[in-house]
Formats: structure tokens, C-alpha cells, sequence
């Protein structure tokens, strides 16, 4: 009788403990919401599954056993692709927040290991990266020497887009940007020049004013780039306009019309120092005086656990040399102005807008 009571109360418990392994499989956790978020970020099952080193029915089943456990459908299927309902946006933006704690939580355990080791995704808009980086790689190597840095080169509101989400440790970008949840560290401000061909009517002088490029048609990038946005601001303080008909996707592009006698546009300083060529029939002219510009900072979330290594790397980049930021030390800027009877005729060439 004894050891029937005893069989029944080992018996009991092992029920007891695989209800509970059963109740804890049920239960959601940090890889199902890895899953969730890929299957967000690629909004089709196989895709996610790629992304997240798993087949398409392991991440599609963990999917579903989500859906059961909240009981709400979180995604809606397609044979096409795969859209987030309304409680699955939701729930997939509390999930990236989870998941970037998390790795907070990792980064704060290794910076106090090792502070200055690890790896950094650090995020730089097209008309900056290859212009500023050449000047700073080269220190941050040296600084610090066990630190891996993988860039990111996209245009600003993707940037700012993924800092958000936690896919960006910290991005270099130009002011402003208005977001309360990041912390803005000023590097440097950098003047514009103002890119003509040789035979401009504006190529022969040495400084310009604002007010000379009234009543200009500027070249300019195309929409997404700020840029853009400050050329625009530029031409609204000075009376100038866009050329219409034209949109360049890059600097170079710009920079090429620019010698092919399309036009004129302006050009940051960095783009036009050292490694970069000069290219031919391409003046380049400072402005007197407080000269347009634009401001450049690096940002990161202000919950973010790199804070004080994220200053000390910011530190680099506002140690540029002076004279990179100098339009005066350009030999564009000391050359003597052209000749005017030597000059050929400056005739602009007309483009069309494709449809």
C-alpha cells in the first residue's frame, strides 16, 4: 500500500514536470520574435527563412505556434507575399524593440570586457562616405586597432530609419534630423563650391557671392538625397532655380554634366580635396564670406550602451585637418581667373526628363 502511494506520488510529479516543459515550450521567446521581425523586414516565408538560417516550415510553424499563443493573426498570407495585420505591425515594432535591448544588454557585458574591441555598423549618406572616409579610416585603425567597422552607405532616411530599428549602431548625417530618441554629435561643417565649365560667365571670378547665382538653373541629385534638399535651400536664399529636365542619381554624375557643358551645380569641398581627380572643364569657385555649407553630425540612440565609445569615436572625425574644410587651400581657388577674350562661348546643354 505503502509503495503503491509512493509509485502514484513519482508518477504525479513526472506528469507535473512534462506539463511543465510542455507549458514552457508554448511559451513565446527571443528567437520566435526573431522570426517575426525578419518575416516583417522580407514579408515572404522563404526569404525570412534564408535570412534567418532555418527552412521556410520551421520558421512558418514557429510563426503559427506565435499566432496560437497570442491568438491573434499576425500576418496575412498571399501567393504572392506575405502583409502584417494591424496587431502584427504592432506587435512586430515592440519586437524590435525587445530584440534591440537585448543586445544591449550583450553590448554593455562586452564593452566591459574589452571597450574597445567588437564590431561597429556605422551608417553615411552617398555624397559624404567617399569623400570623408579616405581622410579617417586610417586613424580609427590606428585608435582602435581591434575594432571591426562595417559601413553602410544609403541615403538619409533609410539611415535614420534603421538607427531607429536598432540596425545601425550609429549613422554620420547632415542637420538637422528631428528625432527626440537620438543623441546628435556635432563633427564639422563643410562649405559648398560652386562647380562651372570653363567657359561660365561665373568660372572667372575668384569669390562669388550668394546673390550672384540669381536667376541661375542649378543641377541637382534627385529626390532622397539631403543634398538636394540644401542645394534647394541655397537656391531659395539666392534667387536661383533647378534645372529642370535633369536629376543626377550620384556627385559624379553631377560633377560629369558639369564638364559635359550641361550646366552648374555645387559641390561639397570634400568631394573636390584630394584622393579625388580634378576633372577637366570643371571651375571650381569658392563664395566669400560665410559660404553655404552644410553641417555634419554623427548620431546614436540615446539608449544606446556605447554611448561613451561612440564619443570617443566621433572624436576622430572632428579632427579633420583644417585645410580639408578650407576652400581657399584648393589650387582651383589660387588659379587666376580666365580670360575673358579667351574665353570660347558657354552655351548650355539642353536634356530631356525620361518618362
Amino acid at each position: 500500500m505503502a509503495v503503491l502511494v509512493l509509485g502514484g506520488l513519482v508518477q504525479s510529479r513526472i506528469v507535473l514536470s512534462y506539463g511543465a516543459i510542455r507549458d514552457d515550450r508554448k511559451k513565446m521567446n527571443l528567437r520566435d520574435l526573431h522570426y517575426l521581425v525578419a518575416l516583417a523586414d522580407h514579408k515572404h516565408f522563404g526569404r525570412a527563412a534564408a535570412a534567418s538560417f532555418v527552412s521556410q516550415p520551421t520558421l512558418s510553424t514557429q510563426i503559427k505556434k506565435l499566432e496560437d499563443e497570442l491568438s491573434v493573426t499576425l500576418v496575412e498570407r498571399t501567393p504572392r507575399k506575405v502583409l502584417l495585420t494591424e496587431a502584427g505591425r504592432q506587435i512586430v515594432a515592440r519586437a524590435r524593440q525587445v530584440l534591440n535591448e537585448v543586445e544591449q544588454i550583450k553590448r554593455i557585458a562586452h564593452r566591459d570586457r574589452d571597450p574597445e574591441a567588437g564590431t561597429i555598423t556605422l551608417g553615411i549618406f552617398p555624397t559624404l562616405g567617399p569623400y570623408l572616409l579616405p581622410h579617417v579610416m586610417g586613424a580609427i585603425r590606428e585608435r582602435f586597432p581591434r575594432l571591426e567597422l562595417l559601413l553602410v552607405e544609403e541615403k538619409t532616411p533609410e539611415l535614420v530609419q534603421r538607427l531607429r530599428e536598432g540596425k545601425l549602431d550609429a549613422a554620420i548625417l547632415a542637420l538637422p534630423v528631428h528625432d527626440d530618441t537620438l543623441h546628435a554629435e556635432f563633427l564639422f561643417e563643410e562649405p559648398f563650391l560652386l562647380a562651372a565649365p570653363d567657359a561660365h560667365p561665373l568660372a572667372g571670378r575668384r569669390l562669388l557671392k550668394l546673390s550672384d547665382l540669381e536667376d541661375q538653373h542649378l543641377l541637382l541629385l534627385e529626390d532622397g538625397h539631403c543634398l538636394r534638399d540644401q542645394a534647394l535651400e541655397v537656391c531659395r536664399m539666392s534667387g536661383a532655380d533647378e534645372k529642370h529636365g535633369f536629376r543626377a542619381t550620384s556627385l559624379e554624375t553631377l560633377r560629369q554634366m558639369v564638364a559635359a557643358n550641361v550646366g552648374i551645380t555645387l559641390l561639397p569641398v570634400l568631394a573636390v580635396q584630394p584622393p579625388i581627380a580634378q576633372t577637366g572643364n570643371v571651375h571650381l569657385t569658392p563664395f566669400r564670406g560665410h559660404a553655404p555649407s552644410r553641417r555634419i553630425a554623427m548620431f546614436w540612440r540615446k539608449s544606446s550602451a556605447m554611448h561613451e565609445f561612440l564619443l570617443a569615436l566621433s572624436a576622430i572625425f572632428k579632427q579633420l585637418p583644417p585645410a580639408l574644410l578650407d576652400p581657399a587651400t584648393l589650387p582651383a581657388a589660387e588659379a587666376p581667373a580666365i580670360e575673358k577674350p579667351a574665353r570660347r562661348r558657354y552655351v548650355a546643354v539642353k536634356t530631356r526628363a525620361k518618362n
